[in-house]
């Protein structure tokens, strides 16, 4: 049994969205790890740059993409017609 076109399109878009949400974790995950010293050479609330995202920067990013997620496929679903409704 095949999908639908409509199944593959709202399968392309949660992949693309996904792809974009785990590409800026990799990055404020790892890249900002790797480049921390760098970072410390610039200061964000009196805190180093690198000190300060490893320590509540990132966590703050991983609760928005988090957040991000859950909106945009809220979105998705009620485009797509396959959102489960107010779950009251």
């Amino acid at each position: 049994m095949q999908p639908s076109a409509k199944h593959q399109e709202y399968w392309r878009k949660n992949l693309v969205i996904t792809a974009i949400l785990l590409a800026i974790w990799f990055v404020v995950t790892f890249v900002e790890g790797w480049y921390a010293r760098e970072l410390n050479s610039m200061s964000f609330l009196g805190f180093p740059l690198g000190f300060y995202m490893s320590a509540q920067g990132s966590l703050a990013i991983y609760v928005a993409i988090i957040g991000v997620y859950a909106i945009y496929m809220k979105k998705l679903d009620k485009e797509y017609g396959v959102d489960e409704g107010d779950l009251e």
